[in-house]
């Protein structure tokens, strides 16, 4: 056992805070029905700590499942760490904190929100991140919500992705764990070293933390900027920066196969997709193919640019980028990419192209609320823009317990 208190350094000199490494084994999980079962066997079998990090917590059926195996496994005498986004646990009650609470568990919450400190609030822990004794972790876009449950909702379930990893990445991923516990308990962590995979597959963490650390956005660009076979990408929001519009324009110009998956009809913010249509004629007129998703709300987020491979909690939106702290799984393995490549081509063939045709027959109200919220968009941006976000980060660690 070692005591793992690393040396973080956040410095905006370090590229990138995570080297490659090989040694890993991924396993793509799609939807609920396969990664809220394999995240319950693996806390079911843990015999030492379990780390875990969510956005997304809310009381219901998923919720009861994991609080029931945590229970157990705390029994046992398994040490249970769970930092929960303050705000996006809202809708977790008090009697499910209490279970949560108890025996060898320790809850801590992220940025406790505050009306009298609102811009400070806004900043949030998108992560999703589940670690057990070191040895298997899970990374994705879905959080403990019933939404996600195709028991609950048998029609309209999420659909989103986890990412199964085994081997050395583990020790990243403990690793950004345990930077953003030391800030919100005084409670020290003792863990252990994973072990390589036989596997071999290469990949490595990366991560967004406020707008000086947005490793995710540069190393899309810099793989979107080397693309020469395809770019395809899925998101549940897409408020894109400038320049991810434009390296997307460059690769189409390219040659390489540019394609856009994205939510259709069914959506949890209904002006988001708006915003996101306002793109869509420049998109089209450059050769991007543009997908809607139709079965149901479609909350994941992959990347995959040739046979390099992105998935996490992270949204490609610009506002994201600078609000929330996220977390990605780079993956650069050719079996594992085509894993990828099949999933994205099953999710094409459940969405509507919208292809510019199509497009320039859409009606007059929608025009309307199309351009009524872009407008709303730009206002928000400009509003950004006068925000000193960098000095509410720096406010958010001062006020931590651990500085």
């Amino acid at each position: 056992m070692v005591q793992m208190l690393y040396s973080f350094t956040m410095k905006k000199k370090s590229k990138y805070q995570f080297p490659w490494e090989s040694g890993n084994q991924f396993q793509l999980l799609p939807d609920g029905q396969q990664f809220f079962p394999e995240m319950l066997q693996q806390i079911n079998q843990a015999q030492h700590y379990i780390l875990m990090e969510m956005y997304l917590v809310a009381s219901g059926r998923i919720t009861s499942l994991f609080i029931d195996a945590l229970t157990a496994a705390s029994k046992r005498g398994v040490r249970i760490y769970l930092l929960f986004d303050d705000f996006g646990s809202r809708d977790l009650n008090q009697i499910d904190r209490a279970l949560l609470s108890a025996n060898n568990m320790t809850l801590c919450f992220y940025n406790p929100f505050h009306y009298s400190r609102f811009t400070r609030s806004m900043l949030r822990d998108h992560r999703k991140i589940l670690v057990v004794d070191a040895q298997v972790a899970f990374v994705g876009g879905a959080g403990l919500i019933d939404e996600f449950d195709a028991t609950t909702f048998p029609d309209t379930y999420w659909r989103d992705n986890m990412l199964k990893i085994t081997g050395s990445n583990v020790n990243q991923w403990q690793q950004l764990f345990l930077h953003t516990w030391q800030h919100w308990s005084t409670q020290k962590i003792i863990l252990k070293t994973s072990a390589q995979h036989s596997a071999q597959q290469s990949g490595r963490v990366t991560m967004t933390s406020g707008p000086n650390f947005q490793e995710i956005k540069r190393s899309f660009l810099n793989y979107v900027n080397q693309a020469d076979q395809r770019v395809w990408f899925c998101t549940a929001y897409f408020i894109p920066t400038r320049k991810l519009v434009r390296a997307l324009k460059k690769a189409v110009a390219r040659g390489v196969d540019v394609r856009l998956l994205i939510p259709g009809p069914t959506i949890d913010h209904f002006f988001v997709r708006y915003m996101a249509q306002s793109y869509y004629t420049r998109l089209l007129k450059k050769g991007i193919r543009i997908f809607e998703y139709q079965p149901r709300f479609l909350h994941a987020k992959s990347i995959l640019c040739d046979q390099w491979v992105s998935i996490g909690s992270c949204n490609l939106d610009r506002w994201e980028f600078l609000w929330n702290l996220d977390a990605n799984q780079e993956v650069n393995h050719p079996l594992f990419s085509k894993q990828v490549k099949n999933m994205f081509l099953n999710d094409f063939s459940h969405s509507a192209e919208i292809t510019l045709q199509k497009w320039k027959k859409i009606s007059l109200m929608h025009r309307i609320k199309i351009y009524f919220y872009a407008r709303a968009k730009f206002a928000i941006n400009h509003l950004l823009s006068t925000i000193n976000i960098v000095k509410y980060w720096k406010s958010l660690h001062k006020a931590d317990k651990i500085s």
